[in-house]
């Protein structure tokens, strides 16, 4: 490897791999790839970070980040062409909520549509098995294969029925409908070059629902703009045949497109609430402990989730878990909403033109999060 060369450890079955390894080539970051079975992830980077999660980024000075946020975030500080994200009000919190939207809020479609399909199991299985014995036989591959299935699909699946099925694949069917018309004028969700936006979407349409063969066959029928848009979005160049007249920016004024929009709105009715109410449940716990600046809310966990609490909603009562990394998440959008003026935060809520997205951004915030070393930390607010 080279002394300038970043490490990228991941996977092509990985959900979460797929928005840095698409971020990492369009910045035209010089980097590699690595699987997780590379001895020195093992010895360095895992302890390192304290997770076994993928994908994590070791520097060419040694540092190791991992998450997919927080990888942007330390290399946007080190290569500025090609801002993931934009600076005026309207394209940021877009943003920021596709962010959040796209990126937590399809993770359950797309896995739902990988484990309940089993014309999808020999690939998967044999992808996941050369993640840990890359020149194995397909023997060794399915052996390896299916002791990650067996752990994936150990997380709560419903049952297979034709109905569950039929439902996945036209939710499925309905985002690829939203964003083919999005694509058929924009090369991106914003414009001449990809945002975060982007990159939080490439997780679900290219690991699962663009690679799987049951997720590959519906995006073949039905979004065939965006199965090229994956395509795309793995390679380093930024202008696309199709758009290479298109300069590479942002949309001047502040545009978000109307296509754009509608994509959002759809991702939020469909998975949504549940963000608004983890932001909730997390206040009322935080309001009720008033903890201490800079306490570590979780030593032992990179992603805590907590026990469910009573919430109160739009007059309605749920019992809802809190999920500590969505609602950092979300607070990066209220932390970005809150640091315009009036008049821009009106022009905000104008376009997004949807209550639920109102109340994820105007949703109480008595502590703000922190993500340090792989771990939340408080901030009173």
């Amino acid at each position: 490897m080279l002394a300038d060369h970043y490490i990228l450890y991941g996977s092509y079955a990985s959900y979460y791999t797929a928005k840095s390894r698409s971020y990492l080539r369009k910045k035209g970051i010089p980097f590699v790839e690595r699987l997780p079975s590379d001895p020195l992830f093992r010895s360095k980077v895992r302890p390192a970070s304290g997770s076994h999660r993928i994908p994590q980024l070791l520097t060419p000075e040694g540092t190791v980040v991992q998450d997919t946020v927080a990888i942007q975030d330390y290399l946007e500080t080190r290569f500025a062409d090609l801002p993931a994200i934009p600076q005026t009000p309207r394209q940021r919190i877009f943003t920021h909520l596709m962010e959040l939207l796209a990126s937590e809020g399809l993770v359950r479609l797309a896995w739902l549509h990988r484990w309940l399909f089993a014309e999808n199991y020999t690939f998967v299985k044999s992808d996941f098995g050369r993640s840990f014995k890359p020149q194995g036989s397909d023997e060794e591959l399915l052996k390896y294969g299916n002791l990650i299935a067996d752990r994936m699909m150990s997380y709560g699946l419903p049952e297979s029925t034709p109905e569950m099925r039929a439902e996945l694949d036209e939710t499925y069917r309905q985002l690829l409908e939203l964003f083919e018309a999005h694509l058929v004028q924009h090369p991106y969700f914003l414009g001449g070059h990809p945002s975060a936006a982007d990159y939080a979407i490439m997780g679900a349409l290219h690991a699962h629902l663009g690679r799987d063969p049951a997720g590959l066959r519906m995006m073949q029928n039905h979004g065939p703009r965006t199965l090229r848009w994956v395509e795309q979005m793995l390679t380093p160049e930024v202008q696309s045949p199709e758009f290479f007249d298109v300069p590479i920016a942002y949309l001047p004024n502040d545009e978000v497109p109307a296509t754009a929009l509608d994509l959002l709105r759809f991702i939020a009715s469909q998975f949504g609430q549940k963000f608004v109410l983890g932001s909730l449940v997390f206040d009322q716990v935080m309001s009720a402990q008033s903890p201490a600046q800079g306490a570590v809310l979780d030593s032992e966990h990179d992603q805590p989730m907590w026990a469910a609490k009573t919430v109160r909603y739009s007059g309605d009562d749920y019992e809802h878990k809190t999920d500590l990394y969505a609602v950092w998440l979300g607070q990066r959008a209220q932390r970005a909403f809150q640091s315009f003026t009036p008049e821009q935060q009106s022009d905000v809520l104008d376009i997004l033109d949807m209550p639920l997205l109102v109340d994820l951004l105007q949703a109480p915030v008595s502590v703000w999060l922190q993500r340090i070393d792989n771990r939340f930390v408080t901030d009173p607010a």
